[in-house]
């Protein structure tokens, strides 16, 4: 059996130690987002499954189907089969993609886990996830910050990181909006004398 290589980006929980922080971090955010996930639910970016898996079992009773959706075919059969759910389907496709919103449906839940630093066209993908997302539908989304849209980062995975002023930017079209930080694997509203490097937004249509 062929095992993904892990790399600083994807994370293979199978591969890592329990105490991995950064595994941790992860895993806190599905659990964050748990109480808000209800009916069709859309994982963006959902990367080997363990996410989506968890929320499956986590909301059993609230979920109807979870549609759980990366760009990489080989990380996306791993996903199928160590972490498969009656309720999950995994499906290839683009974020940025014009045409997703019209494949994929409507959805009453999106969850989107550092997926937007990412992608070049920020505002493409927002504008999918907004078309995809029912009326009183919410959004969870999170984002390490940086130096802004376009600059550089030391990450050589992301094309940049957006600060906290462009990251709340991003919601204005939302009808309500609660943002919260990440700090290991507690979220807060900010507190002073604290520097926050990710933020999560919690959003209603």
């Amino acid at each position: 059996m062929k095992l993904l290589e892990w790399t600083g980006e994807r994370i293979i929980p199978k591969q890592m130690k329990p105490t991995n922080g950064m595994l941790l971090e992860h895993i806190a955010r599905y659990y964050f987002a748990a109480p808000y996930v209800q009916g069709r639910v859309l994982d963006i970016a959902c990367g080997t499954g363990y996410g989506s898996h968890m929320t499956a079992k986590e909301r059993k009773r609230e979920v109807t189907e979870i549609v759980a959706v990366d760009n990489d075919e080989e990380t996306l059969r791993y996903a199928s089969r160590e972490y498969h759910h009656q309720k999950v389907t995994y499906v290839q496709g683009d974020a940025t993609d014009p045409e997703l919103p019209e494949r994929l449906g409507l959805f009453d839940t999106i969850l989107s886990f550092e997926t937007i630093e990412h992608l070049k066209d920020d505002r493409m993908f927002m504008d999918n996830l907004y078309r995809m997302l029912k009326p009183g539908g919410v959004l969870v989304l999170s984002s390490p910050f940086g130096r802004g849209r376009g600059m550089p980062t030391s990450e050589p995975f992301h094309v940049h990181q957006l600060t906290p002023e462009q990251f709340e930017e991003l919601f204005t079209g939302f009808a309500e909006v609660d943002i919260y930080y990440q700090r290991g694997v507690t979220f807060e509203k900010p507190r002073d004398g604290i520097r926050y490097f990710i933020g999560v937004a919690v959003c209603r249509k």
